[in-house]
């Protein structure tokens, strides 16, 4: 498209007062040259708020020298804002991401600049949001300034992903490879096996919600052998590329969206995001339909996976914090673990390895203090351990406790034990 008016990033910051709220684009479309012109005004700049879901790519906002100048108020947190958030120049906001636009739309959180990161304009002034739809969105149709970070390296996508360039206010052409993830390294022994425990859970027709990490990577490769599969995902990575190739996943029995594979954002390499480039049969959705419990449950055989940290031995799941310390965030674990147990042969999985790094169990009698809990005891159906399977649907505390320890480290199962008898007593 001809006659666009392109501005530098230093000057497209520049509508950033002291005191805004600026909303930042996430995962692969972290918006990083804007974000980083952004950072250089830090000194005549205090308390900007910076609102977000996770952010990637080469981006620092734990600096010391930011600490006066803008407070990350993240919605999820990643790698790169931890340590602002456990700071006294942070914070977190706990929330259900199919609730974020809810709150955007509220008048109470305005957002006072959104920082986008789009694909080049077509013959008819639409840019697209590639890699990230989900809360971004929302952003741009409440905030009051809109500065896009316009990429050829960004993918065209279909779904919700348009944007006008009538709603852009400044466009910064700036080419640059977007931020890259490989989760199919470093996948230990255990979630290997972790993965094929999942996969035995999965029928073939079934529809399948990912999380984010090796796990769901793990559950991808043993899934070759299926039939008539289905995508419903907040987030897709490249491990789903060889199930679409091969036709396991066709999403042909699907109720909504049949024939589509359906996300909200993406992460991984470079094969992912030429592979959903102009490809009409993955939509890239806004994260309120996507994460909806109400769309969740009327895709039968709904098969939900997601992750924790530590689960305690009446199921009480902790996917959030490592103790009082904010490691990430509620994402949409509970939007999909509740969707998931109300689908007509749905199954909600929690899948973790049995121990940390450190060899500490994961399965613990009570969680950490200050610990969240993001999935309740009552909520809970599946969890996965690479020591075997349980579901703790309709079972009491007693039952679900030792069937916990079933599937603990066995150099634990007797801590666990004593912890049981402790509070339980007998059998």
């Amino acid at each position: 498209m001809e006659n666009l008016n392109y501005t530098t990033a230093e000057d497209a910051v520049n509508v950033i007062k002291s005191g805004n709220r600026v909303f930042l684009h996430g995962s692969a479309a972290t918006p990083i040259h804007i974000i980083k012109a952004l950072q250089n005004r830090h000194e005549e700049l205090r308390n900007v708020e910076l609102v977000s879901i996770t952010s990637l790519g080469d981006v620092n906002f734990s600096d010391s020298k930011y600490d006066n100048s803008f407070y990350i108020n993240s919605l999820f947190v990643s790698a790169n804002t931890r340590k602002a958030v456990n700071s006294g120049h942070g914070d977190y906001i706990p929330i259900f991401l199919s609730q974020i636009p809810q709150l955007f739309r509220t008048t109470n959180f305005p957002i006072d600049v959104a920082i986008i990161h789009v694909s080049p304009p077509d013959s008819h002034g639409y840019c697209s949001l590639g890699t990230s739809v989900d809360i971004a969105k929302v952003a741009i149709e409440v905030a009051g300034h809109v500065i896009a970070q316009v990429n050829p390296k960004m993918p065209r996508t279909h779904g919700d992903s348009f944007v006008h360039v009538s709603q852009i206010n400044s466009m910064v052409w700036h080419e640059a490879e977007l931020p890259e993830l490989d989760y199919s390294a470093g996948a230990t022994d255990a979630i290997k096996q972790i993965g094929r425990n999942i996969a035995e859970l999965i029928d073939d027709g079934a529809t399948l919600q990912l999380g984010i990490g090796t796990i769901p990577d793990q559950v991808l490769k043993n899934l070759t052998g299926h039939k008539d599969l289905g995508l419903h995902t907040e987030m897709l990575s490249d491990g789903v590329i060889p199930l679409l190739e091969s036709g396991v996943i066709n999403n042909k029995l699907k109720k909504l969206n049949r024939g589509k594979s359906v996300t909200a954002f993406m992460a991984g390499t470079r094969k992912l995001y030429d592979f959903v480039d102009d490809n009409p049969s993955v939509e890239v959705l806004k994260i309120n339909y996507v994460n909806d419990t109400s769309i969740i449950r009327q895709n039968p055989n709904m098969i939900a996976i997601n992750s924790a940290i530590e689960i305690d031995l009446t199921g009480q799941v902790c996917a959030d914090s490592i103790g009082t310390y904010q490691y990430s965030g509620i994402g949409g674990q509970m939007d999909f673990i509740r969707g998931a147990s109300l689908s007509a042969g749905g199954k909600p999985i929690i899948a973790l390895p049995s121990v940390t790094a450190k060899g500490i169990s994961r399965i613990t009698p009570f969680l950490k203090e200050g610990a969240g809990v993001v999935t309740t005891r009552g909520h809970v159906h599946w969890i996965i351990t690479e020591f075997g399977t349980v579901n703790l649907f309709g079972l009491n505390m007693r039952q679900r406790a030792k069937a916990l320890i079933s599937i603990a480290h066995p150099e634990h199962r007797g801590a666990l034990e004593k912890s049981f008898y402790e509070r339980f007593g007998g059998n």
